[in-house]
């Protein structure tokens, strides 16, 4: 099941490793990405931490950890390619993979009904 943050990112769990990435509706809002600062694999994060930066043509933008961990893999396809995450954000535009330290942190989260109208709200 694929979880969301109220700033925009996404994270779909397999065991205990997650797979990160932004909305469809964020990178709407981006716009066209130009660069994908990505961490090392390795880095570790709290949740709620800067675990990355998105560069489009309008401005560059935080991604923050939904949950604490360490990152595991990083998409490297986003080094040549940073406009995947426009095409297929919530696919193959995936950011990092994490392991996750704490899976209660996933609870806070919000399921794709509350993520809805939370972007409803923002209009």
């Amino acid at each position: 099941m694929k979880k969301f943050t109220k700033t925009h990112e996404w994270i779909q769990v397999e065991n205990s490793v997650g797979t990160i990435g932004i909305t469809e509706y964020a990178q709407e809002k981006l716009g066209d990405v130009v660069y994908a600062d990505l961490p090392e694999a390795g880095k570790t994060v709290k949740k709620g931490e800067i675990l990355l930066s998105l560069e489009s043509v309008k401005a560059a933008s935080d991604v923050y950890a939904p949950v604490s961990g360490k990152v595991v893999e990083v998409n490297t396809a986003l080094e040549d390619k940073p406009e995947i995450v426009n095409k297929d954000a919530e696919g193959e535009g995936w950011l990092v993979k994490i392991e996750i330290i704490d899976p209660a942190e996933l609870e806070d989260l919000l399921d794709e009904e509350d993520y809805k109208k939370l972007c409803e709200e923002e209009g």
